[in-house]
């Protein structure tokens, strides 16, 4: 059996929406691309929505409306995808790398305490929780010690759509949210992101910014007379824009949301009931006050150990036996995955900020420990147990 670690859920609505774009010529950011805008703020309660390329030109496009730039330090948790800490880079700002908490995977709020009480302090100009693996950081605490000391927030919640904190949805809590909707997230354009904010100001910054700069887009012209003329340019801005194709997906994506989630709940659920017994296996842990989205069901090899108290030593022992569960499974023809990696340990990073793995220790064990297995919507039951039956197997 071939099990893969995700699949994009599609129906009649995107086979017969997609060619809308075809037929009318409309290719470009247009129509499309503003009534998924709509539909997605409306959807995540935020106030105004701006649909960009990908989630790493959202970052992008957040810290640069925000102001960051050459000089500056955003702190960004060491355990997260690569593209966060490169948005960082982008826009000449420094990365200031920040160990997790290894029950949620997100930021340490007490390094991070220590991080803006520190000398390095004055630099920082602005924090990026991650809400990852469809669970929010601890967000509230996050963002009040960020308004503290002046600081800016802009949450990374590429795979945090359908994560609730109190009821209030990811990427709603700080300056921006920014969302991807890669394939192996829940609902898919193919590529695309989308910033999020409650501030009319700052998202109207970031709709300049996406589109050359331009005063107004090719939409808001064509719909106006006079719109022949080309518009003012008075900021540098990117073409970090959606096309209407990927607009139309969204679009029927976004309507069929409470059924993908439901179906991710239930398998994360099914998988909790499985695995519960493992001890070798640490499964994911949703504190309360909090509902995940499970953009992936992720789980760290431990043989029964606090990972939390592990030295490199130790890691690095698991990790053997960890890839080797994994290739076995993979060969069985079950897709899976390490969680993420530890930014700090990849060559780029390593080399120019001087980094060592044993800095961001629980960050090199979710990168070296974490299991991904296979979750998606109408996963079959034949699937599942498939899935459940290798890894208790391989693990035992």
């Amino acid at each position: 059996m071939n099990v893969p670690i995700t699949r994009p859920y599609f129906d009649d609505c995107e086979k017969e929406t997609i060619i809308k774009p075809l037929q009318t010529g409309w290719l470009v950011q247009g129509p499309f691309v503003r009534e998924f805008e709509e539909r997605f703020k409306s959807f995540v309660g935020a106030a105004h929505a701006c649909a960009t390329s990908n989630c790493t030109t959202a970052l992008q496009l957040a810290l640069t409306a925000l102001g960051i730039k050459e000089g500056d330090t955003v702190v960004v948790p060491s355990l997260t995808y690569v593209a966060t800490a490169n948005a960082v880079e982008s826009t000449g700002a420094e990365v200031l790398f920040c160990d997790i908490n290894l029950d949620t995977f997100s930021i340490d709020t007490e390094e991070l305490a220590a991080h803006l009480d520190s000398d390095r302090g004055k630099s920082i100009r602005g924090v990026i929780p991650v809400n990852l693996f469809g669970l929010c950081a601890d967000l509230p605490h996050v963002v009040s010690l960020a308004r503290s000391k002046g600081v800016v927030v802009v949450e990374d919640s590429a795979c945090g759509f359908g994560a609730l904190l109190g009821g209030r949805h990811s990427g709603t809590f700080g300056d921006f949210g920014c969302f991807s909707f890669h394939p192996r997230k829940a609902i898919t354009t193919g590529e695309g992101g989308m910033v999020v904010s409650n501030d009319e100001e700052l998202i109207n910054r970031v709709r300049v910014l996406r589109d050359h700069g331009a005063s107004s887009s090719d939409l808001e012209r064509h719909r106006k007379s006079g719109g022949s003329l080309l518009p003012e340019f008075k900021v540098r801005g990117f073409n970090f824009r959606m096309t209407d194709i990927q607009g139309a997906l969204g679009v029927c994506q976004i309507q069929k949301a409470e059924y993908i989630l439901e179906w991710r709940r239930r398998v994360a659920s099914r998988y909790d009931d499985a695995l519960g017994g493992i001890e070798s296996l640490k499964t994911p842990v949703i504190p309360e006050g909090r509902v995940s989205g499970y953009q992936s069901y992720v789980c760290l090899y431990t043989e029964g150990e606090n990972p939390s108290s592990l030295d490199k030593r130790a890691i690095d022992r698991l990790n053997v036996k960890r890839n080797r569960i994994m290739t076995k499974l993979e060969e069985r023809g079950i897709g899976v995955r390490q969680g993420t990696h530890a930014v700090h340990t990849l060559e780029y990073y390593r080399k120019k900020y001087g980094l060592e793995d044993e800095q961001f220790l629980r960050s090199y064990a979710a990168d070296r420990l974490s299991i991904t297995l296979p979750s998606y919507t109408e996963m079959k039951d034949d699937a599942f147990d498939y899935v459940v039956h290798a890894l208790r197997d391989l693990v035992s």
